[in-house]
């Protein structure tokens, strides 16, 4: 039963992970920038809903600050840090330092106003009901039905909506996008908006189930990057794959091994995958 426990935990946080992932593999994959900051997208969209519910405004405009403020941030990097340092032709070191520095700002930012400690939204959605010996908070469900319903509304639009259909050709030929007379800032603005946005609900939830702290940015980032090279660089079907597998990877080794090893486990996991598979789940094969 603690396994079959176990299973279920994994499962939830693994379908937020997912969500997370796809998000940034959505970014790589348009802009081919590595987005090192957006752990702190999923932190300041926490903490977003964890305001609100502080002066209390109620879940749904919640819900709205903790969007408005991944939103908002995620729109603000891409603009003010990224696409200056891409303009002046700045190299990949110059992008990740800048990032980290403003992630390392991001949380200074949230200790101040938040405190180091954990903090948890109390909730009914994150009692456990008993299902014969099996405790499952409605969490769980809202997770699946979140996780499913926005990934079903993702794949539609990016094969259904000319913007989406715009955004795959972005992530395969920017000189295709050129010739089109589309913008690749208008393209690169909207990756970043909804890669962004597939952070909140992981963050709101997670507020409502484990707690946050104002680093949990870091370890969302690391996550998000395991989950993009396991599932195969710019996949989103591989990242969210993977993303699920990590929550379960995590989960599944406190049965095996001690609680400390929970997070490390997943990448160990990365590092089998760079050794044996290092084109990931869904990536095409390397060749030499």
């Amino acid at each position: 039963m603690l396994l079959l426990q176990l299973l279920v935990n994994g499962l939830e946080s693994g379908f937020l992970y997912a969500l997370t992932a796809v998000g940034f593999a959505l970014i790589f994959g348009a802009t081919r920038i590595f987005h090192f900051a957006h752990g702190a997208t999923y932190a300041l969209a926490g903490y977003g809903f964890i305001l609100g519910e502080r002066l209390g405004l109620g879940p749904l405009a919640s819900l709205g600050i903790a969007l408005a403020a991944a939103l908002g941030f995620g729109l603000f990097i891409e603009g003010a840090v990224y696409r200056p340092i891409e303009r002046s032709r700045g190299a990949f070191f110059t992008l990740f330092v800048a990032a980290f520095g403003v992630v390392i700002a991001v949380q200074s930012l949230l200790e101040l106003g938040f405190g180091r400690s954990y903090v948890v939204v109390s909730s009914p959605l994150s009692r456990a009901v008993s299902w014969n010996g099996l405790y499952i908070a409605p969490l769980f469900w809202i997770s699946l039905c979140t996780a499913l319903l926005l990934f079903g509304a993702l794949a539609l639009f990016l094969k259904l909506s000319p913007y989406g259909i715009a955004l795959r050709a972005l992530a395969d030929s920017r000189f295709l996008i050129r010739t089109y007379g589309l913008s690749e800032r208008r393209l690169a603005r909207l990756a970043f908006a909804l890669g962004s946005a597939l952070t909140v609900p992981g963050a709101v939830l997670g507020a409502l189930s484990t707690g946050l702290t104002p680093s949990v940015g870091a370890h969302i980032m690391l996550v998000s990057l395991t989950a993009a090279v396991v599932g195969g660089i710019g996949s989103m079907p591989g990242a969210a794959l993977a993303g699920i597998l990590l929550g379960l990877t995590e989960t599944l080794a406190v049965d095996v091994l001690d609680t400390a090893w929970s997070e490390a486990s997943g990448f160990v996991l990365l590092f089998l995958f760079i050794l044996l598979r290092p084109q990931g789940i869904f990536g095409a094969e390397l060749r030499r």
